[in-house]
């Protein structure tokens, strides 16, 4: 037995074949055998124990074989959930998943605003209530809370370090504050490192060794998959980008001076009121709402609009190609809300930007892609965290899992959406 490389969740056999359950689908005793290296025995063993413990059910299904038929296995997506919630000054994005990761209902609900973590967490966890109805979770099922916060962690505190968007949280127990609020435990994380194990959990990493998810919200940051694990640090705030300089005409800036919102929204101010252009600012400057028209103003072609995105897509390409050749990575995903409305020319500016790199030191070429839920990536990855940090414990028989069997067993519900 022995832990993984978070620290938190026990590893056996038992944990490593429900993960490969979960990873395969609809799958056999064989095929699970084949995909982790474990003898016949032991595969048998252990998936007789997680059926008893109602984690794995058979399906009813067959393959056809020469001998005996295989009967197919996969996980109870309805029996347990766990919630995400990606926290900002603006917005709080909810999200609930099933045990496998399959999205079940979503939110947007007003943010923090100025409120504290106290008050936040009672109106957000009040609103989670409504949405676990909504989706259709049975009572009880809920196994933890994953919340994002924008800016630097202290897990071990369950406090915010540092945080330009909640400067007046710096300090509280927001872990405290929502655990209270939820009744549900809490799992703090950073915004990139929760997005990138969501695309882990859903399988859009493939088979790549080196695996980085840019996000861009009100923080930038990189979350890392390396070697099929998710990489978080030594405190867990793995991937901060916003001190990496980079080279501009009259020295170097730090990357969110350059590709920001907050950067993108000052170079809008200082330039909308002198250029022929569509765009149109708020009254009241606020550095997520600019972004957004800037970003549908380039979306409708206006020029000066259209520069604004790509200035701060060609940055933050450079940017990337640091990362890109420190990790060696070779694949990114592109997610963050501020990547709605502007994700083609971010994904256009970040492949040629670093297809040229490629080219002049002679690297293998990065896959870059758009994440598939670019806007919502953290609020459901970290919800995944809870799940990654929670299976392999109740694969090994918890009394939360042996008192669960007598809970629902109903289909899984069709995604809900909240607005």
């Amino acid at each position: 037995m022995n832990r993984d490389s978070g620290g938190s969740a026990i590893v056996t056999s038992r944990s490593v074949i429900l993960d490969a359950i979960r990873t395969l689908g609809e799958t056999s005793r064989v095929e699970i055998a084949q995909f982790t290296g474990f003898t016949q025995a032991t595969v048998t063993h252990a998936v007789r124990a997680l059926l008893a413990e109602g984690l794995v059910v058979e399906t009813g299904a067959q393959t056809s074989t020469r001998g005996k038929p295989r009967v197919l296995l996969r996980l109870a997506n309805t029996l347990l959930y766990a919630a995400g919630i990606q926290l900002s000054d603006d917005w709080a994005i909810m999200a609930v998943v099933d045990a496998a990761g399959s999205l079940v209902a979503l939110q947007r609900v007003r943010g923090a605003r100025g409120a504290g973590p106290e008050t936040v967490a009672r109106s957000v966890s009040e609103s989670l209530d409504l949405l676990l109805r909504a989706g259709g979770v049975p009572a009880g099922s809920l196994v933890g809370l994953g919340l994002v916060l924008p800016g630097t962690l202290d897990l071990a505190r369950g406090t915010l370090l540092q945080s330009p968007a909640l400067p007046g949280w710096v300090g509280a127990d927001v872990r405290a504050a929502f655990q209270s609020a939820s009744g549900a435990p809490v799992l703090l994380a950073t915004d990139a490192t929760a997005a990138a194990s969501g695309e882990f959990w859903r399988g859009e990493v493939g088979s790549s060794r080196a695996h980085g998810t840019v996000y861009l919200g009100a923080t930038l940051g990189v979350g890392l998959i390396l070697d099929g694990q998710l990489y978080e640090g030594a405190s867990s705030n793995a991937g901060a980008m916003g001190r990496v300089l980079i080279p501009t005409s009259t020295g170097s800036a730090p990357i969110t001076d350059l590709a920001s919102p907050y950067a993108v929204s000052a170079a809008a101010r200082q330039r909308v009121g002198g250029a022929d252009t569509t765009l149109v600012l708020a009254p009241e400057a606020d550095p997520l709402t600019d972004f957004t028209a800037v970003a549908e103003a380039a979306a409708r072609g206006d020029a000066l609009a259209e520069s604004l995105i790509t200035d701060a897509a060609e940055h933050l390409a450079s940017a990337l190609s640091t990362v890109v050749d420190l990790l060696d990575l070779d694949t990114l995903t592109l997610a963050g809300p501020c990547l709605v409305g502007a994700g083609s020319i971010f994904l256009a500016a970040v492949r040629d930007g670093l297809d040229a790199e490629s080219l002049a030191s002679g690297r293998p070429r990065i896959d870059v892609r758009l994440s598939m839920q670019v806007a919502d990536a953290a609020a459901v990855g970290a919800a995944t965290m809870v799940l990654r940090s929670t299976l392999p414990t109740l694969a090994e028989g918890s009394p939360w899992n042996r008192a669960s069997q007598t809970r629902s067993r109903a289909a899984r519900p069709t995604p809900a959406t909240l607005s």
